[in-house]
């Protein structure tokens, strides 16, 4: 059958159909993972969550909205991956996941996070691009083991003070936001050593010399006068990159350099396989 028919069918709340788009899930994957992602699912299978030893779990790229309470009951779940979906508000059950390492909830319709994400004391990898975020979640900054946090193509206008309590933050990825100014809580964060903020509206960039642990900035596609002043061996991306810090000139013109796309190669960023 093709997709509009999986699609019908998955409209259809029944075991019958379910067990045509998923399976019996009769048994323990031996290698104590389950991928569901596209699969055409409106709701999530009960059946999926009764394997209590399962680690990760892969959801993305169905027609969810909601998530069954009977998901809190996998306890030793490290990854869940919940994005391309049609989530507006994250499901309480997923707070309850307390060995949960990896989130994904990219590309859904979020715009806020409830508080009982500061439940998550585990989580190191969160994903939350391309969702209709107009405020930093603060919430975000009660996440003690964070060390990646990908915000890309919201609408945020500014960081909080409070995000430079994350001492394990390694990566932060704000590409595609509306930040008019580089977020003076950046420069306290001497620990960071990637800061994206390709595509947003910066005009100017303060030096970034001081920050001991910068390995690549990203500061392409915003309108700046100049670009960011970085210690020996930082790697920049953006207008005037390879030039000295003491020779950029605004001649109008832009030198050759790289995008944001070009550079995934540093990036440390965590696959959907771990």
């Amino acid at each position: 059958m093709g997709n509009a028919m999986r699609g019908v069918i998955a409209f259809i709340p029944s075991e019958r159909c379910q067990r045509y788009l998923v399976g019996d899930l009769k048994e323990m994957p031996l290698d104590r993972t389950l991928d569901l992602s596209s699969r055409q699912l409106r709701r999530t299978p009960v059946a999926a969550c009764v394997f209590d030893e399962l680690v990760k779990l892969y959801l993305s790229n169905n027609n969810l909205s909601s998530l069954p309470a009977e998901l809190q009951g996998l306890r030793k779940l490290q990854l869940l991956a919940l994005d391309f979906n049609c989530f507006e508000e994250l499901p309480a059950a997923v707070c309850r996941l307390s060995q949960l390492c990896i989130l994904y909830l990219g590309n859904n319709r979020l715009y806020s996070l409830p508080r009982e994400l500061r439940a998550l004391k585990e989580l190191n990898t969160l994903w939350l691009e391309t969702n209709c975020f107009t405020v930093f979640p603060k919430v975000v900054c009660e996440l003690p083991n964070l060390k990646t946090l990908h915000l890309g193509y919201n609408q945020i206008q500014s960081l909080p003070t409070e995000l430079r309590g994350l001492e394990e933050l390694r990566s932060i990825w704000l590409a595609g936001n509306q930040l008019a100014v580089f977020p003076a809580v950046l420069l306290e964060m001497h620990f960071l050593a990637v800061i994206d903020v390709d595509r947003n509206k910066i005009r100017y960039f303060p030096a970034l010399s001081h920050m001991q642990g910068l390995k690549l900035v990203i500061y392409d596609h915003n309108p700046c006068f100049n670009a960011p002043a970085v210690g020996e061996g930082v790697r920049r991306v953006g207008r005037w990159a390879d030039c000295p810090d003491d020779g950029q000139e605004d001649d109008g013109s832009k030198a050759p350099s790289e995008t944001a796309a070009e550079v995934t190669a540093v990036h440390p960023e965590e696959e959907h396989n771990i």
